[in-house]
């Protein structure tokens, strides 16, 4: 199972990780997923920024934008998928 935390605390809520959140829910149901991909909330991950919005997958950060996340599921969330 891959492991995705979305930071939803305020730093990161301003940076649009709602619709970051919601954007990863239909991809993965999209994509029948859910068995494969756990995605969780937490508040601060203590790295605030102006790169994005703060996400971990499977420990990895990442900084991610709304406008990036088709292309950050298809290219780090499900090849982490076992095959």
């Amino acid at each position: 199972m891959v492991k995705v935390t979305v930071c939803i605390g305020s730093s990161c809520h301003l940076k649009g990780s709602r619709q970051i959140v919601e954007e990863l829910q239909y991809l993965i149901n999209k994509n029948n997923l859910g068995d494969y991909v756990d995605l969780g909330g937490t508040f601060c991950m203590g790295k605030c920024g102006s790169d994005g919005v703060s996400v971990t997958v499977d420990g990895d950060y990442y900084a991610l934008k709304p406008e990036n996340v088709m292309d950050f599921f298809s290219d780090v969330i499900v090849k982490k998928i076992p095959q």
